[in-house]
């Protein structure tokens, strides 16, 4: 039998480390606000609200004075091998005011044999987000489909400053699975070992909470209980903070 205490303290850590997300076409100001009622509440808030860069702005003003950052995608969601253009939209949501820039790594050009091109794509990013904004890139894990080919995509966007790296974009099939951010953990504990620090992200089908503690265990199986935080260890969703909500109500 569960334990209401511990399942209320476990779905208020995991809810510090969701990135509250909508990245519907059809979004809007009212989208953004009626998503924002769950970023900051009595139980805790989000590590971040991620949208388009049209709504940083509305993203801004609805999350005045909670503390929570806003994230804006780039290059989103086919990940087309356009340098300048996903580094001039990293640049633009930057400048908007986001904290966190999620760009997608061109996966096709990369699947085509070109390694060289995702890595300029993810330097210039990172060069556009500077020292003001924190880069995250989705890999889209489930279109990569083997374990070497997402080690080398996550092997090159780290090399390319990635300060993250991101399982799915959510809009193709399959999205995260466990097995590749198994994968993407190797590469991520390698960085370490040269004195690179990089968080992970799941993103793309995690749903539930239990699906959301599975990526957490797996993360601190490799890295040490109580490793996980904001800094480190995110979950991309937005059906998921009710759950989440829920359980953490349940014995406030």
């Amino acid at each position: 039998m569960s334990d209401p205490h511990k399942d209320a303290d476990l779905a208020r850590r995991l809810l510090s480390m969701l990135d509250l997300t909508t990245l519907n076409e059809t979004d809007d100001a009212q989208a953004i606000r009626t998503l924002a009622v769950n970023a900051a509440t009595a139980v805790g808030h989000v590590a971040a609200l991620c949208t388009w860069s049209r709504l940083i702005a509305d993203a801004l003003a609805t999350l005045k004075g909670t503390g929570v950052p806003v994230a804006a995608v780039a290059n989103f969601p086919t990940g087309e091998p356009d340098v300048q253009g996903a580094a001039a939209q990293t640049a633009q949501a930057v400048a908007a005011g986001a904290a966190e820039v999620d760009v997608v790594f061109p996966w096709r050009t990369y699947l085509a044999g070109d390694p060289a091109t995702p890595l300029q794509l993810v330097r210039a990013c990172r060069e556009a987000c500077g020292n003001g904004a924190h880069l995250k890139v989705i890999l889209e894990t489930g279109q990569l489909a083997t374990p070497a080919r997402i080690r080398e995509a996550a092997d090159i966007a780290i090399a390319g400053g990635a300060q993250f790296l991101k399982t799915s974009t959510g809009k193709t099939q399959p999205g995260a699975t466990l097995l590749a951010a198994e994968v993407m953990l190797d590469a991520i504990a390698h960085a370490q070992t040269r004195g690179v620090r990089v968080g992970f992200k799941a993103s793309g089908g995690v749903r539930t909470m239990a699906e959301a503690t599975a990526y957490l265990a797996l993360y601190e199986r490799r890295f040490g209980a109580g490793s996980a935080g904001p800094g480190v260890f995110r979950i991309g969703a937005s059906q998921l903070v009710h759950e989440l909500l829920n359980v953490a109500k349940e014995s406030a």
